[in-house]
């Protein structure tokens, strides 16, 4: 794609929040927070929400939980008009000034969120859900509370841990996030930012794919040192937080935040294990399609089959509404006004971050950035993140601390909006089209659960090395190939040591990577459920008890929700069904390509 092509795709809407990162009305908005959360600061100390603190009443407990709601309320408009600056133009000096601004003025939430927890952890639970009707409005917040403030330090421990974040963990991940989106490289004469470098891994021509990995490999071993360190400071910091708060491992924080328990981490991932020989099937044949004997890593994403479709951006936006509409049309709506709103920023760029994301907006909107190239995935892509949104529009009636939803359930709509277009493609497409609609889903779902399963590999490896000493960048990379060649096997003839710089995910959230699994296998196994009901002519009464999950996933735990459509977590079968789906998937693909 042409910098004249970027250009002409939209970009998003900001203006009906602010006019600009100079307006006074920001400047004002910012002010009124900062007094806000002095207030709110003030209202926890006349309440005594502290460990030790006074026993929480009816009305005190509506005081404290109204005050944090109508804060976080308007910290999500305001954060999420800044970071649309910052996502989309990493060198804009402004919005990084008030991004950091916003950053500090915020600080005391992180403190505030650690004293209600130790606060709510100490209540007599069941007198104050039967007396409350607020508590009982936010009966998972507390009883998820009881079971935080069992792994929390001191207040004073806490305390400082949240207000040295933002210049810790948070400052390391800011550092990647800057330097990454402002790499580039030399490809054929020409200096491309990384961004466009791995963009090129489509390319259907083996040579181009070669020389933009090659260059790409370079860029990343060019800023390896400042990424190494950043690497080391997150982890650092997450592994002695871990350990100081009783946890038993690195993993075992992630998985309250992810809103799962252990077993069914090992139930998912033992079906993961038992898939990988299925997924190396397909490699083999992808690699017998290409004449070649294994794949490399720059032929991952190399494109197979051909279509007939021109996927523009117009095209996709058009096939993603049709198909969404053939589910519901409040599906097919939802996406024609985030469409018609301009919700989208869809073009590639230098200074605007890679990937593809969605956030809160305000009320019942959201905005989306992705990286458009014209393809089938990344159409997928579109529909993937307008899930998301979808996923925002049925929580917005909830409070801020209800639509609060862990990762594993947060991916539910998306892979669901996923499936209904790639699964649309794949019923309209015969012959090389078929088969190029079944690489794109195989694609996907590779990355998902074979690279997904090696990111995780890797940074629980990261955290036990991590606790002896900082690692260098070349220890980093071993461990990546090591993660890769466990779980891609003999497939690939080489692999990407430096994914660990690529990934944005290692900087931020701890385990920021099986939730994705879970969310894809659930999703299919979500979607069976759909077309099954669907077969049956009851497809009403799944959708409104599919939308009644979505607005309910800050409500309730991920094996409490999945019980209300028959799905035990911890049953191998049900993690093999949705697997079972994608082996259908690489059966035919194997045919479709000869082998």
């Amino acid at each position: 794609m042409t910098t004249t092509q970027a250009r002409e795709l939209p970009r998003w809407r900001t203006d009906d929040l602010y006019a600009g990162l100079d307006d006074p009305r920001l400047t004002a908005d910012l002010a009124a927070l900062r007094e806000e959360v002095a207030a709110l600061e003030a209202s926890f100390d006349e309440v005594g929400v502290r460990k030790g603190g006074s026993a929480a009443t009816p009305a005190t407990l509506a005081r404290v939980l109204d005050g944090l709601n109508g804060l976080l309320g308007r910290l999500t408009s305001l954060r999420g008009f800044i970071s649309s600056f910052v996502s989309t133009d990493s060198r804009n000096a402004l919005a990084q000034q008030k991004m950091g601004e916003l950053t500090t003025l915020t600080l005391p939430l992180g403190p505030l969120r650690s004293r209600l927890t130790a606060w709510l952890g100490e209540q007599d639970v069941e007198a104050l859900l039967a007396a409350s009707g607020v508590a009982r409005d936010h009966e998972h917040l507390i009883r998820r509370s009881v079971q935080r403030a069992k792994h929390q330090m001191t207040p004073e421990e806490e305390d400082l841990a949240a207000r040295l974040r933002p210049s810790g963990a948070g400052g390391w991940a800011k550092l990647h996030g800057n330097v990454s989106s402002q790499l580039t490289g030399e490809y054929r004469g020409q200096k491309l930012p990384v961004t466009a470098l791995r963009a090129l891994a489509t390319d259907p021509d083996e040579s181009v794919r070669r020389e933009a990995f090659e260059a790409e490999l370079k860029v990343w071993q060019d800023a390896e040192v400042a990424l190494a360190a950043a690497l080391n400071g997150v982890k650092g910091e997450e592994g002695t937080l871990a350990a100081r708060r009783g946890f038993p491992d690195a993993v075992a924080p992630s998985l309250l935040t992810h809103g799962i328990d252990r077993e069914t981490l090992e139930a998912m991932q033992g079906a993961v294990e038992r898939s990988l020989p299925d997924f190396r099937r397909y490699f083999a044949a992808k690699a017998r399609a290409l004449g070649k004997e294994k794949l490399d890593w720059w032929d991952l994403f190399a494109p197979l089959g051909r279509s007939e479709t021109e996927w523009t951006y117009e095209a996709g936006t058009r096939f993603v509404e049709e198909q969404f509409r053939s589910y519901s049309d409040k599906l097919g709506d939802f996406a024609a006004r985030a469409f018609r709103e301009s919700w989208i920023d869809a073009g590639p760029r230098n200074g605007k971050r890679g990937g593809a994301f969605c956030m809160g907006w305000k009320g019942d909107q959201s905005r989306v950035l992705m990286n458009h190239n014209p393809s089938l995935d990344s159409v997928s892509t579109l529909a993937h993140e307008l899930g998301h949104g979808y996923h925002n529009l049925l929580k917005a009636p909830r409070t801020p601390l209800q639509r609060e939803t862990p990762m594993t359930l947060a991916e539910t709509a998306s892979i669901f909006c996923e499936t209904i277009i790639q699964n649309a493609a794949l019923e309209q497409a015969t012959g090389e089209e078929r088969l190029y609609v079944l690489e794109t889903q195989l694609l996907g779902h590779a990355q998902v659960v074979v690279d997904i399963h090696s990111r995780f590999l890797f940074e629980r490896a990261v955290f036990e090395k991590r606790e002896g000493r900082d690692l260098t960048p070349q220890e980093f990379c071993d461990l990546m190939t090591w993660a890769q060649r466990e779980t891609y096997g003999d497939a690939l003839a080489t692999t990407h040591p430096y994914m660990w710089a690529v990934k944005p995910h290692y900087y931020s959230l701890s385990f920021y990577n099986y939730p994705y699994t879970f969310g894809l296998l659930f999703g299919l196994g979500l979607y069976a459920q759909y077309q099954q009901a669907k077969a049956e002519g009851r497809e009403a009464d799944f959708q409104a008890r599919y939308d009644d999950l979505l607005s309910a996933t800050g409500l309730a735990d991920a094996r409490t929700l999945a019980a209300r459509f028959g799905i035990d977590l911890h049953a191998p079968d049900f993690w093999e069904g949705s697997l079972d789906v994608i082996r259908g998937q690489i059966a035919a693909y194997v045919e479709a390509t000869g082998g």
